[in-house]
């Protein structure tokens, strides 16, 4: 048996081309090593800077989207993680991902103070929509009649109510 392996090893070695270390010969050679010289000096750096950039703003934009109460300083966190190289950029990401329990124990908002100043600004927006179409309603139905005396007060305090709150068309009115 160990004949036949040996008979077999050496008709392989005698069979077999010559080895050979690259597909290209001569100045193809060259031209394919000058060419992965440039890859990887100057285009890998810069997609590895820029996945690493990329990777440590993730939980910035995490807080963000969820309008997590402390973004400002996961977004210190994440600047930092870069200068340390990304030993602080756990801490920004389970900062970016936890519910702000003790925040919200403390000022009583789970949301960042962005949050509820858009929701005002829609719920005054509302509300000056409101004002308007009530006010309409009231100058139409002064346009027909007479205007009992309750309604004619809620029309003042509604004319006084929508110069406040700003809205359009507001100030001009029958009654």
């Amino acid at each position: 048996m160990a004949v036949v392996i040996r008979w077999l090893a050496a008709l392989t070695v005698a069979v077999a081309p010559a080895a050979q270390a690259s597909i290209f010969k001569g100045e193809a050679l060259d031209k394919a090593a000058d060419f992965m010289t440039i890859v990887v000096i100057i285009i890998v750096p810069i997609v590895a800077i820029a996945a690493f950039w990329l990777v440590h703003i993730l939980p910035e934009k995490v807080a963000e989207q969820r309008e997590h109460p402390q973004k400002e300083v996961i977004k210190v966190l994440c600047l930092l993680s870069l200068v340390f190289g990304g030993l602080l950029w756990p801490i920004a990401w389970i900062m970016a991902y936890s519910k702000p329990v003790i925040y919200k124990m403390a000022y009583g908002r789970d949301k960042h103070d962005d949050y509820y100043k858009s929701l005002e600004a829609k719920e005054a927006s509302t509300l000056g929509e409101d004002v308007a179409r009530l006010r309409a309603e009231l100058d139409s139905l002064a346009k027909r009649g007479q205007l009992p005396d309750e309604l004619r007060e809620m029309h003042a305090r509604l004319m006084a109510v929508e110069s406040r709150v700003g809205t359009p068309g507001g100030g001009a009115g029958a009654g």
